[in-house]
């Protein structure tokens, strides 16, 4: 049996959000155990995450932000449908249920992420090779086409699509925590005609909502990638080569008032559960299981 070759992307989501976030994942990187991060251009600590990724020569891409905190774009700060009366963004839920009622401007939500791109630019002095949502955002009806249309303007191929091969199985899940993932599945489905039509592309197979915070272990992750590549080389024989993202959360817990979009850390970014994952990323069993699987880490760059 000839050995299948496996890519692995890592990919560190929210780096920028605040400096413990960033060390964290910085540290993650240099351990060889993310090999990829998102950044959050609205985060508190953007411009210090850019300059890291510059100096240590960390692949990175945007991780567009239409939940949590301030909008970039100088024009909505005053007044748009993206705020609530508080004058931030919605919120994890709060986004979809303005979206569900019709009440977000389509037109608002694509300055925004224009603004994203063009401030990501600014602060890393190329385009994102790769963009994805923070909170899963950009496979949510209507919102999906306009993600699209930005990616395709920029010519930015890869973007993230949140199917993730085992979830059904995964019993250790809370089943308010399963309803959202099964939501974020549900969506990922109806996007990937939305982003095939845009000629956008994704990795074969996403892994990272099982494996999120508490969930995460060594065998958690190794199981994941296992099952995931047996599913797809029973679907298809004959590949020879598989790619895979799997999204992580590493980082020192946020400390209040420090760090957030701009109305402070939320709760996950406080917990314990980021520290959980950088110490268990960086296991040195995790990095054995990936040679011994003939997986090798790598970043959108490389597909």
């Amino acid at each position: 049996l000839r050995m299948l070759q496996v890519k692995l992307i890592i990919t560190g989501d929210d780096f920028g959000y605040c400096p413990r976030r960033n060390q964290g994942i910085v540290n993650c990187f240099l351990a060889g155990a993310i090999s990829n991060v998102s950044l959050l251009v609205n985060g508190s600590a953007a411009a210090d995450a850019a300059k890291l990724a510059r100096r240590y020569n960390i692949p990175i891409g945007l991780h567009a932000n239409l939940s949590e905190g301030s909008p970039v774009c100088e024009l909505l700060k005053m007044n748009s449908s993206l705020l609530n009366q508080d004058g931030f963004f919605h919120g994890k839920m709060g986004f979809r249920t303005a979206l569900s009622k019709g009440l977000l401007n389509m037109s608002e939500v694509k300055q925004e992420l224009k603004a994203q791109v063009e401030l990501f630019h600014e602060l890393t002095g190329h385009l994102p090779p790769h963009m994805d949502g923070h909170q899963h955002v950009h496979v949510l009806p209507e919102v999906r086409h306009v993600f699209a249309e930005v990616l395709e303007e920029y010519g930015i191929k890869y973007t993230r699509v949140p199917i993730e091969p085992g979830l059904h199985n995964c019993d250790w899940i809370p089943p308010s925590l399963m309803d959202f993932y099964l939501g974020v599945e549900e969506d990922s489905f109806n996007t990937v005609d939305v982003f095939t039509k845009h000629g956008i592309r994704w990795p074969d197979i996403y892994i990272g909502l099982s494996t999120m915070g508490r969930n995460m272990s060594v065998s958690s992750i190794q199981s994941a990638i296992d099952s995931a590549i047996l599913q797809l080389t029973a679907k298809a024989p004959q590949s020879s080569t598989v790619t895979i993202e799997l999204m992580v959360h590493p980082g020192y817990p946020s400390v209040p008032p420090v760090g957030g979009c701009g109305e402070g850390p939320d709760d996950f970014s406080q917990s314990w559960e980021r520290l959980h994952e950088l110490q268990t990323l960086i296991k040195p069993e995790l990095q054995s299981h990936y040679k011994s699987r003939n997986i090798q880490l790598c970043s959108f760059k490389d597909l």
